[in-house]
């Protein structure tokens, strides 16, 4: 789409115009994390920056071209050698060499991604250099524009191939893509244009993420150098294991252990949940392997379409210990006709099942 709808290609069409920005409005969404997700929470409304929180919406030109800075690369990319970076100066500002991403990992209990949760965490990372404001000069008498690219960064020649009569673009060979010249560097990042610095960050981690999944925070990396823009700062969710529960996609899972009288005869028990503890009837003749269900229980979807469910795996207790006056009792038991296994057809099928399921 990007390259069918480019201007250079499509010089004066209006239409063609709109294609290209709506391919790269979707290109926006899809390689970003967050946004994906709030588009596939809000729809459109999301992308236009109706929905809460998104700040997508309004891109001008300028805007499109770096939004496709990873299709076209930074010298044009697969696209560089048909098209001119967008023509009509469109590159020009865009001078200076892009800032690196960051990435670092953010640990979460199960609680904080059933509800959510705010971070803030502190990241040593460059930053525009306070005393230059990132132009790597001593003072503005020191920067001198370039005379070869005349400060855009490129210069652009026309060829015949066959698409035609085509530009090309290549970065500068005289400022090499600065679009100017410093005679005299600043004394504290020594022409960089960057320091490095601690920076305190705040995080929203939306709820339901999981582990491995990365999130992504646009212009929080590394400041660029000589003017150029900052990376991003990626965030690897890590999930740290749960003394009660584990977690099996938007369920979660509470191995609760019986005694074999409340199976047989059936009780009431408090369960740990997520959002605290509540009450569960275990019915009599309860067998081990059973499985309770207490809906809505689990984790929230990171779309936010649903809530899975917690899941109490019942496992009846077989004590070690036992005192003369308890074996006696289990001893008159041992025989009694009630206490002899008849499994049903039920639980030969839950039985044939596990089977499976550890082979």
């Amino acid at each position: 789409m990007a390259m069918k709808y480019h201007p250079d290609r499509n010089p004066g069409d209006k239409a063609a115009e709109d294609k290209f920005k709506e391919a790269a409005e979707a290109y926006e969404v899809l390689s970003d994390a967050d946004k994906r997700a709030r588009y596939d929470r809000y729809g459109h409304d999301a992308v236009s920056g109706n929905a809460r929180g998104f700040q997508g919406g309004g891109m001008n030109m300028d805007d499109i071209f770096s939004q496709f800075g990873d299709v076209f690369g930074d010298e044009g990319g697969p696209f560089g050698s048909f098209f001119g970076g967008g023509g009509g100066g469109r590159r020009t500002g865009q001078t200076g060499q892009k800032g690196t991403n960051l990435r670092i990992k953010v640990s979460l209990s199960l609680e904080e991604i059933a509800t959510g949760v705010n971070k803030k965490i502190k990241v040593k990372k460059q930053v525009k250099c306070h005393n230059c404001a990132g132009t790597g000069a001593k003072d503005a008498n020191s920067v001198k524009t370039c005379g070869t690219c005349q400060g855009s960064g490129y210069v652009r020649q026309v060829r015949n191939t066959f698409l035609g009569q085509m530009q090309t673009t290549a970065v500068c060979p005289t400022c090499h893509g600065a679009g100017k010249s410093i005679t005299a560097h600043c004394h504290v990042c020594k022409g960089e244009g960057v320091t490095h610095e601690s920076e305190t960050i705040d995080i929203d981690i939306p709820v339901g993420v999981e582990g491995g999944m990365q999130l992504s925070m646009r212009g929080k990396g590394n400041a660029g150098k000589n003017g150029g823009p900052a990376g991003d700062l990626l965030i690897t969710i890590e999930e740290l294991p749960h003394e009660q529960f584990t977690r099996d996609g938007m369920n979660i899972i509470h191995d609760l252990y019986i005694n074999f009288a409340d199976a047989a005869l059936g009780t009431s028990v408090e369960v740990p949940t997520l959002e605290g503890r509540v009450k569960v009837k275990i019915p009599a003749a309860t067998q081990a392997g059973k499985i309770l269900r207490l809906k809505g229980k689990g984790l929230p979807s990171v779309q936010e379409y649903g809530r899975g469910d917690q899941l109490i795996n019942i496992n009846i207790w077989t004590p070690r210990d036992l005192t003369a006056e308890e074996k006696a009792i289990l001893e008159k038991l041992r025989s009694a006709p009630n206490f002899q296994p008849k499994p049903t057809k039920e639980d030969k099928g839950f039985f044939e099942r596990m089977k499976e399921m550890f082979q």
